[in-house]
């Protein structure tokens, strides 16, 4: 019998370590990793506001980390892993990557993919939500929380 430590539980907690970071940033606070055969390639957080760049999300600056560390432009060996469900600019892009998978933690009701329907991800992509899902919401609420207490 072998143990596998590298559970997709796991992984979402290396996307909640990227997610403090960007807490402690003053960053909305959303982690991404990318992982290719049980490897972290990729390690990213929001950096919107340090960038004043709109597309500095996680999963942006996830797929071209990933994408450097691999020689290459397409992720169809690799997951993304991301504490908040991608918007449309994350999800169309990770069309274009072929990333092979997707697992997030929190839905976003507002503004997350899935709104559209998941024909905006590449016909082979499969989709994992759920994962850790308390946690990611937490530290998104507790973020906003503290938002509006600064007013």
């Amino acid at each position: 019998m072998s143990l596998n430590f590298y559970t997709d539980e796991y992984f979402m907690k290396e996307a909640l370590k990227e997610a403090g970071k960007a807490f402690d940033k003053d960053e909305v606070p959303v982690g991404a990793i990318v992982v290719c055969n049980n490897q972290i390639i990729a390690r990213t957080h929001n950096s919107t506001e340090l960038l004043t760049d709109v597309t500095a999300h996680a999963e942006m600056l996830a797929f071209t980390a990933a994408a450097d560390y691999l020689g290459g432009k397409y992720l169809n060996e690799c997951t993304l892993y991301v504490t908040l469900e991608p918007c449309v600019m994350c999800a169309g892009a990770s069309y274009w990557t072929q990333i092979s998978k997707i697992v997030y933690g929190t839905k976003d009701e507002k503004r997350g993919f899935q709104r559209l329907g998941k024909n905006i991800l590449h016909p082979a992509t499969q989709i994992q939500d759920g994962v850790l899902e308390y946690e990611c919401k937490q530290i998104l609420m507790d973020f906003f929380k503290r938002k509006r207490n600064q007013y």
